[in-house]
């Protein structure tokens, strides 16, 4: 017997979803029974992926895709509303933490700037620009923008004397937070939900970069690992004292994806451990 919460028939289409919080996002819309349409910058980084989903008996279909580029990622979804007819669930999920050797920095460059920009902003918008035609067509789509509870209200001093390096970050963050409530304002009337989920602390490679980035500048964990340090940031700033998980994701998107969804749109939802509380 099917549920409201079963995602079956539905075609989802996931950007950077080759590791990370898209490969577990990925995971659980397939369990849900979505038809996986996932693009990364290179269809080699999805062996993981593609050998999981396809032992499920489920179906997928790979793009390399540039999000910083409309072309690039116009073409992979046209490929698929050709081979579907349809997309129903878009998640803008691709994202960089900041430009080559952010690790090493304690402070922002202007490349960081432009390489927060571009992905976590600009590459939102050409995905929901990519998808949003169909859907308006049809009057019915769900899209889950993965922003980050960075982008929600600052945190004050800083950890240990943290440095000013994320600052491109979370400020593309934030915006990617206020182009979600226009897009729910303006496409509400065509029955499409747009929805944020905003993550806390995963052990990803965004996170090892930032351990990383601790490390180097920061004389207080000069002798932890990076792993060391990131549960140690929990433990400090959690409520819950606990990370997340990719899983723990997917799953709010699932939701959001779904029909008991239906009346939620224009929300920012913290998945983060009681982190930042709003």
């Amino acid at each position: 017997m099917t549920t409201s919460t079963d995602l079956h028939g539905k075609v989802a289409f996931i950007t950077g979803a080759a590791r990370g919080i898209g490969q577990g996002i990925a995971e659980i819309l397939s369990e849900r029974g979505a038809i996986l349409a996932v693009c990364d910058l290179d269809k080699k980084d999805f062996l993981n992926l593609e050998k999981s989903v396809s032992d499920n008996g489920k179906e997928i279909i790979l793009g390399s895709v540039d999000v910083t580029n409309q072309d690039s990622i116009k073409t992979f979804v046209d490929k698929v509303i050709d081979q579907y007819g349809k997309i129903d669930i878009c998640v803008p999920n691709a994202g960089v933490i900041g430009s080559k050797g952010f690790e090493n920095r304690k402070n922002f460059i202007d490349e960081d700037w432009e390489s927060t920009w571009g992905v976590n902003v600009k590459g939102v918008v050409n995905t929901v620009e990519a998808v949003k035609g169909d859907m308006i067509s049809k009057e019915s789509g769900k899209i889950v923008i993965i922003a980050s509870h960075g982008g929600r209200k600052p945190r004050g001093v800083g950890e240990k004397g943290r440095g000013t390096g994320q600052h491109p970050y979370m400020v593309s963050k934030a915006a990617a937070i206020q182009y979600m409530h226009q897009m729910a304002i303006d496409l509400g009337r065509y029955n499409i939900n747009v929805n944020a989920v905003c993550p806390g602390r995963l052990w990803t490679s965004i996170w090892e970069s930032i351990a990383i980035n601790h490390k180097e500048t920061n004389p207080d964990y000069a002798d932890y690992s990076p792993y060391e340090i990131f549960l140690e940031l929990i433990k400090g700033y959690m409520p819950l004292g606990r990370p997340q998980t990719p899983h723990h994701i997917g799953k709010t998107v699932a939701f959001l994806s779904s029909d008991d969804a239906s009346k939620i749109t224009g929300q920012a939802i913290n998945v983060n451990g009681g982190a930042i509380l709003n």
